[in-house]
This record gives structure tokens, sequence and C-alpha cells, in this order.
């Protein structure tokens, strides 16, 4: 499967979440209206499918967590919701969608009871665990978390947790206190809450996560000439940078590290990987991956001799281990889903790309779910004219 791919219109209906209020998504619990302060409830309107269901069971409970910034729009946070309903899922803990407390979605303590009331078993462990943003705030709740007792009641049900950005930091946790994989991929208002979800994205998800191999494939930005195996984990450079030194850091000997970024000057990014080099990170890895680096606007002088480029350069040649470019994912629309904390390949292709083979984590029942709903109908044609939208970039995290 190639990264790139055109934008095709989606028109699924979303009719039924729009207006006010949170849907109550066959989940329980209230929900809360978006406010300055925590403990806020309104009435949720019940959602109502839209296509038919295999029977509900262990494997469609999804249970939203959000241990980052609050959702601005709650019609967004409805629309994400509604799609994942429709997908097949049984939705619960969507307060959590519409918690705030200052930037917060929610109190330290409400952002960590998402994980901890799992991890305690107050609440049925469930097959996917999906971020609601990034934005910040995760590694504030890090420490009222009990990890090995998370990890080992997500590896009994094999369950899948999705995020990026921010949310990241929950995953390194995980990964470094739990030995539990998760995967980066789509969280509820970041990709599933948009008006029109990318299609790549999409298929992606029901991809990545329905089969046991998952191979991506890059082309050729760089000659690549590289062919290892590792661990494959990181995520966000700036959560990893400001978790070394910690517990709360992997430590991943003979792996790959995959970063990615936004908004951030070349001399940033390498000032962040420099702490990962001076904290003995990178050279531990066999390779290490950059995903999408979107260059903040800000520029100075000094930028237009010292470029993204000459990044990559200074960190091969330092640790002294292949560096990659080019991986589909970061804040971008068109993004991959992948495991964090599983096996992969990494092999060089005859046209100077390369292609990663990850095996070795948890997987979606189909059977279960309704995934292709997912999808958008086949694009319209009208008087023999194909319609189709354009999507803008955007930066949600």
């Amino acid at each position: 499967m190639t990264w790139q791919t055109s934008r095709r219109h989606f028109l699924r209906a979303c009719s039924a979440a729009a207006g006010a209020g949170l849907l109550q998504a066959c989940g329980t619990g209230t929900t809360v209206t978006p406010s300055t302060q925590t403990g806020n409830t309104a009435k949720a309107q019940p959602v109502q499918p839209k296509t038919s269901h295999p029977p509900r069971s262990g494997d469609n409970l999804l249970r939203v967590v959000a241990p980052s910034g609050f959702a601005e729009d709650p019609n967004r946070v409805n629309a994400g919701l509604t799609r994942l309903y429709n997908a097949g899922f049984t939705v619960t803990n969507q307060q959590a969608g519409s918690r705030r407390y200052q930037r917060f979605a929610g109190s330290d303590a409400q952002r960590a009871a998402d994980f901890q009331e799992v991890a305690t078993g107050r609440v049925e462990t469930p097959k996917v665990l999906m971020g609601l943003r990034g934005g910040y705030g995760a590694a504030r709740i890090l420490p009222q978390i009990d990890f090995a007792s998370l990890g080992a009641r997500m590896r009994e049900r094999g369950t899948l947790f999705f995020g990026f950005s921010d949310v990241c930091a929950v995953q390194l946790a995980l990964l470094a206190k739990g030995n539990m994989a998760s995967f980066a991929g789509p969280m509820v208002y970041s990709e599933f809450g948009k008006p029109e979800p990318s299609v790549f994205t999409m298929d992606s998800f029901i991809r990545g996560t329905t089969n046991n191999v998952n191979i991506i494939d890059v082309p050729a930005i760089q000659r690549a000439n590289v062919n290892v195996e590792g661990t494959l984990w990181g995520g966000n450079l700036s959560v990893l940078a400001s978790l070394a030194g910690s517990p709360y850091m992997p430590d991943i000997q003979g792996g790959i590290l995959f970063v990615e970024d936004v908004s951030e000057q070349p001399y940033r990014i390498e000032r962040m990987l420099n702490t990962l080099y001076l904290a003995g990170i990178l050279q531990k890895q066999r390779a290490i991956i950059f995903g999408d680096f979107r260059m903040g606007t800000i520029r100075d002088v000094y930028d237009s001799s010292y470029d993204f480029s000459a990044v990559v350069n200074h960190v091969s040649r330092t640790a002294k281990v292949p560096v990659l470019t080019g991986f589909p994912f970061g804040h971008i629309t068109n993004k991959s889903t992948f495991p964090l904390g599983a096996h992969a390949k990494i092999h060089s292709t005859a046209n100077g790309g390369y292609t990663v083979t990850f095996s070795g984590y948890p997987t979606l029942n189909p059977a279960a779910l309704t995934l292709n709903n997912l999808l958008p109908p086949p694009v319209p044609t009208f008087n023999g004219s194909t319609y189709r939208s354009t999507t803008t970039e955007e930066v949600i995290e």
C-alpha cells in the first residue's frame, strides 16, 4: 500500500450528530458540557444507527480516553463518536469528549481515571482505547496511572490503544512500565470527527488493525539502503525529549526509533534529537525513521543555510545509525496506522525507497464490526463529470 493517494469526497451523512450536546453512543454515564469548570452535566441525545450491525460484544467495546487538551468543537466530537458507532463500536466514556478544565480535557484526576479505571478493573477492559486529541497535559498524569496493571489487562484482552502527538506520552509510559504496545493512529476528534475524513487514513486504519501483518511502502524520497529489524517505537519528538531520563521513557536496545513533530524550526528539531543522543538513546537503535515534520512558519536569518536535510545528515553522522525519511505519519491529513512497540523489519526497495513490515500486535475482529462504513461510497457523477471536494491540510492534534 503506497502512502500517496488522491482525496475523495467523504459523503458520510452525520446529521444525527449535529446540534448541541454530546451523543450517548451505546455507552453509560452522563456527558459534560464544555466549560471552564468540571462537573456540569447535560442530557445527551441517543444516537440511532444508520446501518445494521453485527451483535454487540466485547470485541466492539471502545473507551474514549482524553489525557491531553480539551475539544473545542462539540459538533466535531459528536461526528467522531457517531462515525465510530456506525463502524460497529460500542462507545463508552463519551463524557471525556466534553470535559474541560483550564486547557485540559478535565482535571488531572479525571484524565488519569480514563486509564486507571481500566487498570483497577473498575470498568471492563475494552478492546479499544482511543485518544480524543493531543495538545498538552498527558505527562502530568503519568504518576497517577498503574501502568503495570494496565498493561497486564490490555495484554490479556488484546487491547488496541490509538493516539499520537501529546497522547504518545501515555503510550511511551505504557511500553516502558507496562510492556504493552499501542498504535500510532487516528483519534476521535482529530480524524474521525472531520467533516471529510481522509480516505487514505480510514483505509489504513482498517488494514492496519485487521491484518496480522502490516506492510507500509515508502517511495524513493532518499536513496535508502537499509535492512534491519527490531522493536519499532517512538512518537512525537517533543514528547520523547521531555521524557528523557524519566522512568516513563522506554529502554529499547537494538530498536527502530520513529519520530515526528510539527511547526518546529530545523535547529529546534536537532536540539531535541541531541537531547536523545546525549541521553544515550539514539545510538542504541538500529535505525531512526523520520515521519512528517511540517516546518513552522517562523524563520530566522540562520534557517536559509540550515534546513531539515542538514538535521538528518547530522543525526546520522553523530548517532552512527541509518536515518530514513518520508514515513507517512505526523500532523498531516493522510496518515498510516501502525503499531508502536511491535516487531518491524525494514527492507530497501529497488526504486530507492523502503518497506516496513510490522508483526506481533493485537488486531480487531472485523466480523464483529462494520469497519467499511468508515469508507465513503463511490464518488458520484453529475452529467458525466466526477464530483470531488478539496480538503485543506489542518493541524489538529
